[in-house]
């Protein structure tokens, strides 16, 4: 009979007072023993709700039954049959909003822990060796895939598999694209992506790095070289401002910036590492997403008191709720209904000081939320030293620029049809390139999808 507990197992984690203070992973992961406990709350459903409920239709109980069963191995080659990078979706995607969400047993109590006994089979199976996937003969097709992200690297990875000649070009000097630059350590260890990445060059997959899309090379010259297919999944890496003054002081970062340079430049490790970063003691970090819970995180563990800046309420946060309550739990002050509305500077052009304004909520959007509004009279000051903002980015401009037969949206956008089809003939694209930005397994999706349309599109 299945475990009917109405809770999922919690997840072990450092302490709060302890992880503010260092980069290390704060979930712990489950052990064995936690993990076939927790698996055995799965019913097996006939009609497994919880697959719908993934971007890449992962065969959730039939893993999970793996997991119950002490085959650990096995659970591992049956997630990893449909997703390319577990250990690394059981860290950070939204399951709470995806594949959790459709679980039976989430109507009377919580759902199955589904993302971590994801991250559990992912870990123990790299731990023993990992299981390689099958790949097919040579095939004498070539694509070129540009973006090393989440969507470019299943892409890739979906190719190879079917006996493509593929090769990577990545803009920065480490594959891995927002998985290395974007997340903190803390959440995903980058020693983690790397054997993810490694994975990919055992199917034979190159990666080219330091080579920026519309500098280095275009998508046509790609296409000239002798690629049947081009898959753009260079994601969205532009940092949008709010355009108020003072954004051009020292000491306001795009969260781009600062994430970078600790994330990839282990600039938390100065003087270790040759990459500095300021932020005196107190920082603001503007906006609600993911992106500033990290940013704002990241900033607590630099030794700062650090506090969030969002113009709307909590219920309009689109940050996942466990990365708000990680945050609470560090000592991250949050000011809800509150806009930035000036960053000032010392004599020397250094970030002193930043004016805001209290906000309210009025009608809907055409997104559904409640448009803020000012309230008069309601100006303060916030003394900080630094501001990182954390409000959004857009895709890479180069490649519109430099093709310009590839038809684009009107903010930047590349447009594709759901399988990751543009407009331009043997062009694909898919992730945050052509939605904006999301999360990390709906980029995989649109990179599986492509890859699915590539091959059809070209028989071997």
């Amino acid at each position: 009979m299945a475990n009917m507990s109405l809770v999922k197992h919690p997840m072990p984690e450092q302490e709060p007072a302890v992880r503010a203070g260092n980069f290390k992973e704060v979930a712990l992961g489950y052990t064995r023993e936690i993990a076939m406990e927790e698996a055995d709350r799965c019913l097996h459903c006939k009609n497994s709700p919880c697959v719908a409920g993934c971007p890449v239709n992962v065969p959730i109980p039939d893993f999970i039954d793996q997991i119950k069963s002490g085959h650990m191995a096995e659970a591992y080659a049956i997630i990893r049959s449909q997703n390319a990078l577990p250990a690394i979706c059981g860290r950070v995607c939204p399951q709470e909003s995806q594949c959790e969400s459709k679980c039976v047993r989430g109507i009377k109590g919580e759902p199955v822990a589904i993302g971590r006994l994801e991250r559990f089979a992912a870990d123990t199976a790299m731990a023993e060796g990992g299981v390689k996937p099958e790949k097919k003969a040579p095939c004498g097709k070539r694509a070129a895939v540009i973006g090393s992200g989440p969507a470019g690297l299943t892409c890739a990875g979906e190719l190879a598999k079917a006996g493509w000649d593929v090769t990577i070009y990545e803009a920065l000097h480490t594959a891995g694209g927002v998985l290395m630059y974007g997340i903190p350590e803390f959440r995903l260890p980058k020693a983690l992506v790397s054997r993810e990445i490694s994975a990919l060059k055992d199917l034979g997959v190159r990666i080219v790095t330091n080579a920026v899309a519309g500098k280095a090379f275009t998508v046509d010259e790609l296409l000239a070289d002798g690629n049947d297919a081009v898959f753009i999944g260079s994601g969205a890496g532009l940092p949008n401002f709010q355009k108020i003054p003072g954004e051009s002081l020292c000491g306001v970062y795009s969260a781009n910036e600062f994430l970078t340079r600790l994330n990839l430049m282990k600039a938390y490790t100065f003087p270790q590492h040759d990459t500095p970063i300021r932020i005196g003691s107190r920082v603001a970090v503007i906006g609600g997403g993911n992106v500033a819970m990290d940013a704002a995180r990241c900033a607590k563990r630099l030794g700062a008191e650090v506090t969030i800046v969002y113009r709307r309420s909590e219920q309009e946060m689109p940050a996942r709720a466990e990365e708000v309550h990680h945050a609470r739990e560090e000592g991250i002050i949050f000011r809800m209904l509150t806009a930035p509305t000036v960053i000032e500077g010392d004599e020397n052009g250094f970030v002193r000081n930043m004016k805001c304004v209290e906000m309210r909520l009025g009608d809907p959007d055409e997104k559904g939320r409640r448009r803020p509004s000012p309230i008069e009279g309601s100006d303060f000051d916030l003394p900080v030293e630094t501001v990182i903002v954390a409000i959004g980015n857009s895709p890479n401009p180069l490649i519109k620029k430099t093709t310009p037969d590839l038809p684009t949206e009107r903010w930047g956008g590349i447009q594709a049809d759901e399988n990751g089809r543009t407009g331009k003939k043997n062009v694909y694209a898919g992730g945050d390139a052509v939605t904006g930005a999301a999360t990390v397994i709906l980029a995989m999706g649109a990179g599986k999808k492509a890859a699915a349309a590539i091959l059809q599109d070209h028989s071997c």
